[in-house]
């Protein structure tokens, strides 16, 4: 398994210096690293390579509504230069403009509500669909074959679902954990897959989106506190064997801890994806920037390692935010006892 990791990430990493040098070296003489920051920011289109001065990607819907004009579509090249594919006020389109920073505008100054499928969303379709396709594989498997040996997709699902059961549900929620199980066993899924996809050149950034932490965060918010039982609340509110002039500390702060626990879910997997792809394209960047085949060679070999490691923290992260998910949970349903007090 461990070959095969490393296999992988050998042909990862060769093939993401190949492909920025490709997408981002040529023509791009008055800024070397600013495909950094458009790898790791969300867009309107997904551009995949540019061959010399031709641009090639993928247009993405976009989707406005509005009251005086009501519900229109349009494609993310409408609002683009066809030559260079800038975006700016200047390549307005019917009244409407992405701006340098990917940001749609009205031209007139009106209001409008944006439903539009950016990379990051259509990544996240993708993910939804891969782990989509592995549970009904998995499910597929075992209605045919009963309980026997795992193969295919259900010898990837299996395990997890052991895991995530045995070792993070069981143990850190207790008695009541089967019901949660399912909640965890997604929650685990969609986060690992996205962030082992994301790792993909040219894929989306999307779990290092602080929007899809944050949604993830709050349905492990949302979960725990409709779940609470009134020893949970209690504890909140009137925490036990605490003086009653205390309370007025205690209380506060326990109503703070409620939302800083699903903040910090959301900042830590947001920071943690962010930052290992900032550092894997800032090593490409070196080679550029240097205009060196020495330091093309080195920032190959830091590429390679750095991957290895992002794959090993694609999976702690996702385990990491399981986990904190499930005792955050287990605080909450736990029955607790006060004969002491």
């Amino acid at each position: 398994m461990k070959r095969k990791l490393l296999a992988l990430s050998l042909l990862i990493s060769a093939f993401l210096l190949v492909f920025n040098s490709t997408t981002f070296a040529a023509g791009q003489e008055e800024d070397k690293t600013s495909f950094i920051m458009h790898h790791v920011k969300d867009s309107h289109e997904w551009h995949l390579v540019t061959l010399g001065h031709t641009h090639v990607t993928l247009p993405l819907p976009v989707i406005v509504y509005s009251g005086d004009r009501g519900l229109e579509f349009f494609k993310s090249s409408d609002f683009q230069n066809h030559e260079t594919h800038a975006f700016g006020e200047a390549y307005a389109h019917e009244g409407y403009f992405i701006d340098e920073h990917d940001h749609l505008g009205r031209s007139d100054g009106g209001s409008f509500i944006e439903f539009s499928i950016t990379k990051n969303v259509v990544m996240l379709f993708i993910v939804l669909i891969v782990v989509g396709w592995l549970a009904l594989s998995a499910a597929s498997f075992y209605k045919k074959n009963g309980a026997v040996a795992p193969k295919g997709a259900a010898a990837i699902i299996e395990p997890i679902v052991i895991f995530v059961r045995d070792d993070i549900a069981k143990e850190s929620i207790g008695p009541q954990y089967k019901r949660f199980v399912p909640y965890l066993i997604t929650l685990f899924l969609f986060v690992w897959f996205g962030n082992l996809l994301g790792l993909i050149p040219g894929a989306a950034n999307m779990t290092g989106n602080i929007a899809v932490t944050f949604v993830l965060a709050i349905l492990t918010f949302i979960i725990t506190n409709v779940n609470g039982n009134k020893d949970y609340w209690k504890h909140v509110f009137m925490t036990p064997g605490v003086p009653p002039l205390m309370l007025l500390i205690i209380v506060p702060v326990e109503i703070i801890g409620l939302f800083t626990k699903p903040f910090a879910l959301m900042v830590r997997l947001f920071v943690a994806i962010t930052a290992g792809h900032i550092v894997i394209l800032g090593f490409i960047a070196l080679a550029f920037i240097f205009e060196s085949y020495t330091i093309g060679v080195a920032s190959t070999l830091m590429v390679t390692f750095i991957n290895l490691i992002e794959l090993l923290v694609a999976t702690i992260q996702a385990y990491v935010f399981t986990l904190f998910s499930a005792m955050y949970i287990g605080s909450a349903v736990a029955e607790h006892a006060h004969a002491d007090h």
